[in-house]
Order: C-alpha cells, then structure tokens, then sequence
C-alpha cells in the first residue's frame, strides 16, 4: 500500500448518475491524466464509490488498461436495510468499473447507530461482504465511517481488516480507534486529510507561518504518517498536479519525527497561548457525544472546531465545518450552538474540567463561525 492514495470523489463530471454519453470529453481526460499521474508517482491504490456519482463509471473507461497486478482498486457501498440490496449494488459497481474482483471492499459511513446496525446484524451487510470475499469478488473488507469514537470502537470490535476514518493534528479525539486498529493488526486510511484536516489547500497566514519550512497540507500529511498505525492518506485529487505537494513532502519521510516535532510544539504552543496549557491538554476530557447531550447539541465537535479557529486562524474551516451541523445528516451529526440551555449544558459537562468554559466556548464558536448553511461537496 502506498503512503499516498488516489480517492476518486473530485475528479468525477457530476455527484448524479448520468448517461455515459453526457460526460463531457474533457472531464474524462482530466481524469485519466489523473490516473495516468498517480501510476507514475507509484500511487496505485485508486479508491472510489457507489455513491461519488459517475466516478466509477468514469473510472471504468481507464482501469482495464491498467496493470490489474499493480492496481489496488477499493469501491465502497454504504449500508442498507437488507444484504440484499447491498449485494445488487456491488454487482453494479463491478459493471461500472469493468473488474472481476476489487482489492479493498468497504462498508460505507458506518456513521449511527443504525447503520451500524445494518452493518453488523445477523445477516447483514458484513456478512454479505464476507461472502463476496469467499467468492474472490473481493480481497479485503474494511469500513469507512464519520462516527463518534464509540460507535468507531463498537465496529472496530467486528471482523473488518481495514478501517477509513478522520484523523489530523486538528482532530485528535479518534486516536483510540486508530491505536485499537493497529492492535487488531488492520490497516489504518485516512480521510480526507486536506480538507477535514482544516481545509489546508487555503491556509490562514497563521498556520502557513508556524508550518515553515513545511507548507500546512506538508505537515498535515507528515504528522499523521508519524504514526507508525497509518498506512495511507487519501489525496482526493481534481487534476494532475493535486498530487505535487504531497510527494515533495515525502522528501522527509525518512526523518519524519525530526521534521513534525518541532513544528508541533509551536502549533501546540500557539494554542496553549490562545487557550491555557491545561484547556489544550484536557478540553476534551468529559464532554458528551451528541447523542447524549441536550438538544443532540454536538459540544465536542463545536468546542473542536472552536479551539483551532481561535487558536491557529483555521476560521473559515471553523465556519464550514459549524455550518454544517444541524441538518440530521449522519456525515455531519448533531446541532450547533445557535440555541442550547446553559443550564442543561451546564449539566451535561459536569464532569469536564471546565464546564462554565464549555459554555463559553460554545457561545463564543457560534459567534465566530455562524453564518450561511453550507452543503456537502456531494451536493454542491
């Protein structure tokens, strides 16, 4: 597996299937120079899913004249009610892609409890995978998943072999799964590094600052290969040349801790500036998930999100990211601070170090990042 991957969810024509007729000429090359690209630099786990619209398609016009021997090819299908359905659309996403088999096979947003559920049942999903798997259809079966850390650990504790999750200097709270994972032996991707690692291809001035002589995706990517568990960072690359900053920053990979530690403590430092040493050291310590807090109010994710906005100028990721929350999305779970009783927060964070901070912190995010709904990049 190649510590970069290429991920197929931005270089696709449109989020909707549509004829393949209706794919515009220069789209389909962009993509294949894309490809072409990735193969070149070694990346060549190419990862995609039913659900990126017409990226398989897309990307079965390219694929068979690729070296199937070299090729780690991963689709991933989000889980539904019956294995059955399920099972229908892995043969579409077969046809789709024009492969016998896929090297890596996921579970799609194993995000809630429901689709956990549907993941993990007796006769579900998982199982349905693992049969595909007995029939060569598939080599290996993992997960992907938006999830809070005890929903991640609950599927951890399933036969998966590899999982996809957030992890970032920026969002630290999913270590534990990814320390478990690397106790089971599984193999450990990471998510959109660039984008939900605080949207590093349009840094603040701050960040770019305390991240020299590394740009901040440089850093980003190294930090998190720091880690002996991570084995991949998806790069979800739009063109060609998306994939240049990350290859030069494996000029260190050979030093890698001589080269993230010091950048680490001064971003660690200019946070313990903005915040106090023991709010960056512990502000996480006692906050319920979202499912247990009053108004489904998402206080770990806000008080995150407001930690680095104010701490290292990560505002307009901030906003993004806030602006999101409160649409019942399982990506995106949970509400944001525009209205919460102080008193049941009050309640709900007793066990927090700082629980009169926490209400603060969630007054003082909404009045630093509110702002318009924002969409998902699947519906923009």
């Amino acid at each position: 597996m190649p510590v970069l991957s290429c991920g197929g969810m931005r270089y696709q024509h449109s989020w909707s299937d549509v004829p393949e007729r209706d794919i515009p000429r220069a789209n389909q090359e962009n993509l294949e120079k894309t490809i072409e690209r990735a193969f070149a630099l070694g990346i060549v786990h190419i990862e995609t899913a039913r659900g990126y619209g017409t990226s398989e398609l897309q990307l079965g016009r390219i694929l068979p004249a690729l070296p199937r021997e070299r090729l780690i090819l991963q689709t991933k299908i989000s889980p539904t009610a019956t294995a059955e359905e399920f099972l229908h659309k892995f043969d579409d996403s077969l046809k789709r892609l024009r492969v016998d088999y896929v090297d890596l096979f996921s579970v799609h947003g194993i995000n809630d409890r429901e689709s956990l559920h549907h993941a993990l049942r007796k006769g579900g999903c998982l199982e349905a995978a693992l049969r595909l798997k007995e029939r060569g259809l598939v080599r290996h079966v993992g997960f992907s998943t938006h999830a809070t850390l005890e929903i991640i650990l609950d599927a951890l504790a399933a036969d998966f072999e590899y999982i996809n999750l957030h992890y970032y200097f920026v969002n630290q709270p999913t270590l534990p799964a990814v320390q478990l994972a690397a106790q089971k032996d599984m193999g450990v991707f990471i998510i959109s590094p660039n984008d939900k690692g605080g949207k590093l291809y349009d840094p603040p001035r701050k960040l770019r600052e305390l991240c020299q002589p590394l740009s901040p995706m440089q850093f980003n990517d190294l930090f998190c290969l720091a880690n002996p568990a991570v084995h991949t960072l998806s790069i979800g690359a739009a063109r060609p040349s998306d994939f240049d900053e990350h290859v030069a920053a494996l000029e260190y990979y050979d030093q890698l801790h001589d080269v993230v530690a010091p950048i680490q403590a001064r971003l660690e430092q200019a946070l313990v500036e903005t915040h106090g040493l023991e709010w960056w050291q512990r502000w996480t310590e006692g906050l319920p998930e979202h499912t247990q807090a009053p108004g489904q109010l998402n206080i770990r994710e806000i008080v995150r999100l407001y930690t680095f906005a104010a701490g290292l100028g990560l505002v307009e990721y901030g906003k993004f990211r806030y602006n999101l929350l409160g649409r019942g999305d399982s990506w995106f779970p949970g509400s944001n601070a525009a209205e919460f009783d102080e008193s049941a927060v009050r309640r709900a964070v007793a066990n927090s170090p700082f629980p009169e901070r926490i209400v603060g912190a969630l007054r003082s995010a909404h009045h630093l990042l509110a702002g318009e709904a924002v969409k998902r990049l699947s519906q923009s």
